[in-house]
C-alpha cells in the first residue's frame, strides 16, 4: 500500500470515527439499538453539500448539519418514548423518511462539490497538491476535540444521567431522573456526530450521493466491537479511545484487503470483507475466552 492509499484510508477512518463515537452513544450508553445513522449521516451529507453550492461558510454548513442530524435523532427517541413505537421499528421509520428527505434536500440523487470551497481549502496549498496529507491533520484535530468534549460531557452530572439511563432505566427513574429526556439528548447527541461525519464526507469525495449512507451503522458498530475487543476497558476515556482506534483499524483492515493482490478482492467485495470483518470481532472476545478457560484447566 502507498504512502497516499494509507492516508487516504486514515482520512476516512477518522471520518468514521465520528460515526462510531454516534454508535457508541445510542449502542452501548442508551441501550437503544438506532439505524437513523443510515439516514442521518447521508442527511449531514446532504445539508453541507447545499449550503457549500449557496455559497455559505463550510463550516457553518456542518454547524447546520450537526443540528439536522440532532433533529433527526430526537425525533426518533421521540416515537420510542412519547408514542411507545419499538426502538428499532422508530428507528427504521425515521431512517426511510431521511431518504425522502435527503432528495427533497439536494432537489437530486447527487450533488457535486468539486471547485467548491470546504473546510480543507484554506489549508491546501495551490502550488503542490498536499490534500492528501492537509486532509487527514485537519480531521484527527476534528475527532480530538470531539472525544474530549464527549468524555467532558459524559462524566458530567447529565453524562452521568445519562449512563445510568441506559444501564437500568428503572433504577434511574427510581432516582428521579428524567429518562425520556435523557433518551432524547442522548439520540441527538449521537446523530448529531455521525450528521458532521456525513458533511466532513462530501467535503473529502467532491460531493453527496443519496445512498452514502448505505451500511453506516454496520461500520459504526464494527468500529465499537473492535475497539472493545481490542482495548477492553472501563475506564470512559479508554472507552472512547477504543472506539477511535477501532474504525481506524477497522478502516486500514478494508483497505489492506482491498489492496492485497495475491486475495483478488475489489471494490465491490467491501461488503463482504465488512461481514467477516465484523464476524471475526464478534467471535473473538469468545475465542480469547475459552482460551483462557483451557489453560487454567491445564494442570501446573
Amino acid at each position: 500500500m502507498s504512502l497516499i492509499s494509507l492516508m487516504g484510508a486514515l482520512e476516512i477512518g477518522l471520518i468514521f470515527a465520528l460515526v462510531a463515537l454516534g454508535v457508541l452513544i445510542s449502542f452501548r450508553l442508551l441501550n437503544f439499538p438506532d439505524l437513523t445513522a443510515d439516514g442521518s449521516f447521508p442527511l449531514g451529507g446532504a445539508v453541507a453539500a447545499v449550503m457549500i453550492v449557496s455559497g455559505y461558510n463550510p463550516w457553518l454548513a456542518c454547524g447546520m448539519a450537526a443540528l439536522a442530524g440532532a433533529g433527526a435523532g430526537c425525533l426518533t427517541a421521540w416515537l420510542h418514548v412519547r408514542l411507545g413505537i419499538l426502538q428499532l421499528l422508530a428507528s427504521i421509520l425515521v431512517m426511510i423518511a431521511l431518504y425522502s428527505i435527503n432528495l427533497r434536500i439536494m432537489g437530486a440523487p447527487n450533488l457535486a462539490l468539486i471547485g467548491l470551497p470546504s473546510v480543507f481549502t484554506p489549508f491546501i496549498s495551490q502550488v503542490e497538491d498536499n490534500a492528501w496529507l492537509i486532509q487527514p491533520i485537519l480531521l484527527l484535530f476534528v475527532v480530538l476535540f470531539a472525544k474530549l468534549a464527549l468524555d467532558a460531557f459524559l462524566t458530567s452530572e447529565m453524562g452521568l444521567a445519562l449512563r445510568a439511563t441506559g444501564a437500568n432505566p428503572r433504577m434511574a427513574r427510581a432516582q428521579g431522573i428524567a429518562t425520556s429526556r435523557l433518551t432524547v439528548i442522548g439520540m441527538a447527541l449521537s446523530n448529531a456526530l455521525i450528521a458532521l461525519a456525513g458533511a466532513f464526507y462530501v467535503q473529502t469525495q467532491g460531493g453527496a450521493d443519496i445512498s452514502m449512507g448505505i451500511g453506516t451503522i454496520v461500520v459504526g458498530l464494527a468500529a465499537v466491537i473492535i475497539g472493545e475487543t481490542l482495548l477492553p476497558a472501563r475506564s470512559l476515556y479508554l472507552i472512547t479511545l477504543a472506539t477511535l482506534l477501532g474504525a481506524l483499524l477497522y478502516r486500514l483492515m478494508i483497505s489492506l484487503a482491498l489492496n492485497a493482490d495475491f486475495i483478488g478482492l475489489q471494490a465491490q467485495d467491501l461488503n463482504l470483507i465488512t461481514a467477516v470483518l465484523v464476524t471475526l470481532a464478534l467471535i473473538l472476545p469468545k475465542l480469547k475466552q475459552k482460551l483462557k478457560s483451557k489453560q487454567g484447566k491445564q494442570p501446573s
